[in-house]
Parts: structure tokens; C-alpha cells; sequence
């Protein structure tokens, strides 16, 4: 679970935020508050992942709050001004999101914070291993291997694991997401996906297509096979991808 706050000196702005995170499963409501000053409080004792913060505020403005605790969690700016969009994004804000804000563009933007709070995870355990057991063997931690997809209803979400993805197929605002016997389609960019899914064993080959490395029956030239579908590598994918599976069928 991801633990999140709302700060905004508008107590009616953390109440819809407040709302949107009680819609995700992923994302656990720690507080909300009008009053950054507490909010730093909140991210210095560590009870805190992700801040949904306002920019104009009395007592401090959410630019200010970057500056004292930025790298002590992740952060998503909810504001009415879109022109601190850059100096936002210089403190590594995860999003910008302008007000009134709805919650599929929220949707999207808290899939991103799990996807770089994963990754970042998943890169500070590479080299972390349990103790050592009786047989001095020493175990990896594993990271996550599944992520939640928008259903077709309102407040639906479906939990895929990576493992059972064979490919994604993109659709302007829409991916049609290819399991075993199954097709699920969720409103979202291929683009948007691509950042969540772990690189490797997921590729994208085609600025229509995602593919699981793992699941590849065949390479023929420009054609990727899964199953008994054929997918095309593009040409701006074309030497990054046919380079990689070179390099896996050295011996």
C-alpha cells in the first residue's frame, strides 16, 4: 500500500482528493490537512510515501514544502496554476495535476507514482539479501510482480500479474492488455504502461505494441510470434530489440 496525504489550505480540495485515494486499492489515506507545516511533520516521522500538495498556501507554499522534504517522499502537485508546472518538475514531482482535477487523469497519475515507488524498490533491494540461513544461504528479496488495471466500471480494478501478460496491443487512449485466454481492456496510453512494466522481460517493439520477452516463440526477421499471434517490430525499435536477442542467443 502506498500511504498518501492531501495538503491544501482548501479543506474542500483534500476532501475530493481524499475520496479519489479511497477509490484505488493501492493507495492507503494516512490524513489530510490545510496546514503544510504539519505535513512536513507527517514526512519527517516517516508516515508518509506520497503527497498530494497544493502550491499557493499561506504558511508555505507547496514549492517551499519541495525544498524541505522532497527526497523524503514522492510527490503530486494539485494546483490551479500551470505555470509552475517546470520549477515543479525541476524537484522531481511524480505529476502536475490542474484543478478541477478528474479522477481518471488522477487515475493515471497515482499509476505512475506506483510505478516509479516499485522501481525504486526493486533497485534498492538488487543487492539487499535476507540474513543468512542455517545453510548460509542467502535469499533475494523479490520485488513486486503485479500491477492493478482500470476495469470497465467506475471503481473496478483487476490485479494481473506480469508473469501472465503475452503482449499489449495499444489503442489511442486504450490498451488491449493479452493474457492466456483472456483480453482485458483499460483506459489508458501505451506510453503510460510502458513505464510501469518491468524492463525486462517487457519490450516495446512497435509504437502499437508491448511484448513479453518471455513468452516469444519465434523471431523471423521483423515479425515477433506469440502463440499464434504475429507481432511486427517497428523500425525505430528495430536494432535496440534485434541487438538484445542477439545477445541472448550467444552461447
Amino acid at each position: 500500500m502506498i500511504r498518501c496525504i492531501a495538503v491544501d489550505d482548501e479543506a474542500y480540495a483534500t476532501n475530493i482528493i481524499a475520496d479519489y485515494i479511497s477509490k484505488v486499492p493501492f493507495l492507503e489515506l494516512v490524513g489530510t490537512t490545510t496546514s503544510p507545516i504539519e505535513a512536513i511533520n507527517w514526512v519527517q516521522d516517516g508516515k508518509v510515501d506520497l503527497v498530494f500538495l497544493d502550491i499557493q498556501m499561506p504558511e508555505l507554499t507547496g514549492i517551499q514544502f519541495l525544498k524541505i522534504c522532497g527526497n523524503k517522499c514522492k510527490v503530486i502537485l494539485t494546483t490551479a496554476y500551470p505555470e509552475y508546472a517546470l520549477e515543479g518538475y525541476e524537484h522531481d514531482v511524480i505529476d502536475y495535476l490542474l484543478k478541477p482535477i478528474p479522477f481518471d487523469r488522477f487515475f493515471k497519475a497515482v499509476h505512475k507514482a506506483q510505478s516509479i515507488m516499485q522501481r525504486d524498490a526493486a533497485n534498492a533491494t538488487a543487492s539487499a539479501t535476507l540474513p543468512e540461513t542455517e545453510t548460509g544461504i542467502t535469499t533475494a528479496v523479490p520485488a513486486a510482480d503485479y500491477m492493478f488495471v482500470k476495469g470497465e466500471s467506475k471503481n473496478k480494478f483487476l490485479k494481473v500479474a506480469y508473469s501472465d501478460i503475452l503482449y499489449v496491443e495499444g489503442l489511442k487512449n486504450y490498451v488491449s492488455m493479452y493474457l492466456p485466454g483472456q483480453r482485458l481492456v483499460t483506459y489508458q496510453s501505451l506510453t503510460d504502461l510502458a513505464e510501469q512494466l518491468p524492463q525486462p522481460p517487457f519490450y516495446r517493439v512497435h509504437r502499437s505494441y508491448i511484448i513479453s520477452i518471455d513468452k516469444v516463440s519465434m523471431v523471423d526477421g521483423n515479425t515477433i510470434y506469440i502463440g499464434d499471434k504475429d507481432i511486427p517490430v517497428g523500425e525505430t525499435y528495430r536494432d535496440g530489440f534485434l541487438n538484445m536477442i542477439r545477445e541472448k542467443s550467444k552461447v
